[in-house]
């Protein structure tokens, strides 16, 4: 609703207050050159713009990663011989990986992280179906 108001009120304001040049968004730029800056990448930024991507679809795997692992853990009910849940001994060893590695910037160790420790999860969770189907 707020959104209509606003417009009507741009509109309004365009066609009764003409001294005042308000420019809409859907008005382009007023040259060519202004349209090429505006919607050109520049080859320095290419660079920029792919790095983000991989930073963001690496944090993705990660945090997709860190909640599979907390999942998994749940199955894992026995106490060691401290008495700790191995759930819990577990969940803080996968919370200090994370951490360690937190800051990594380079895209091939992070993919090599993010491999392990979805290899390590999955042989976890084969070797608990395996005792499961023994027991």
């Amino acid at each position: 609703m707020m959104g209509r108001v606003q417009r009507w009120r741009c509109v309004w304001n365009c066609i009764h207050r003409p001294s005042q040049q308000l420019r809409l968004l859907h008005e382009g730029p007023d040259t060519v050159e202004e349209l090429l800056e505006r919607h050109l990448v520049k080859n320095k930024n290419e660079n920029e713009l792919e790095n983000r991507r991989q930073l963001t679809s690496t944090r993705r795997e990660a945090l997709c990663l860190y909640r599979d692992i907390l999942r998994a853990t749940r199955f894992f009910i026995w106490p060691d011989s401290r008495g700790i849940l191995w759930r819990d001994i577990l969940r803080e060893n996968a919370r200090t990986e994370f951490e360690q590695s937190r800051f990594e910037s380079d895209p091939e160790i992070v993919t090599r992280l993010l491999i392990g420790g979805r290899q390590a999860l999955h042989s976890a969770i084969d070797k608990l179906a395996e005792k499961h189907k023994q027991r």
